[in-house]
């Protein structure tokens, strides 16, 4: 119970942070991507910030035998560069530059009841499930 509590509190700050930077809009994300224009620095900002704070964390982190609430730690392990993940990245870069949203933010926007971030997450969760179902198939 308490990881899921965990969880949750670290989903809803998350979600707090992208409301209050601004990037459950999606004209701020596209306002960055776009050099040629009107760009906005909004995002290097929030990822500057974000990197203020994670580079520190995780070496506070990482100096503990184990975390908190866990046995060990969990860390990917995978290291292969395949056509998978190249796909993965230019599809997950492409709906990024069109839509102005990536999977955290969308869902944090999806309270603001905007059709365009309920067509993202639909398509969002359609292709979660074609994905699964992929990967299943080839066994």
């Amino acid at each position: 119970m308490r990881l899921t509590i965990m969880g949750l509190a670290a989903g809803l700050l998350f979600g707090a942070g992208l409301a209050l930077s601004g990037m459950t809009d999606p004209r701020v994300v596209l306002g960055f991507l776009d050099l040629a224009g009107d760009w906005n620095p909004a995002l290097a900002l929030v990822m500057a910030g974000a990197l203020a704070v994670t580079v520190p964390g995780y070496r506070l982190a990482f100096r503990q035998d184990r975390p908190l609430w866990a046995d060990r730690f969990v860390l990917p392990t995978a290291s292969r560069i395949d056509a998978r993940l190249i796909g993965g990245a230019a599809l997950f870069g492409i709906g990024w530059g069109l839509a102005g949203y990536c999977p955290g933010p969308a869902l944090a926007a999806l309270s603001a009841g905007w059709p365009g971030t309920l067509i993202f997450v639909a398509g969002l969760g359609l292709g979660l499930v074609l994905v699964r179902s992929l990967g299943r198939s080839r066994g």
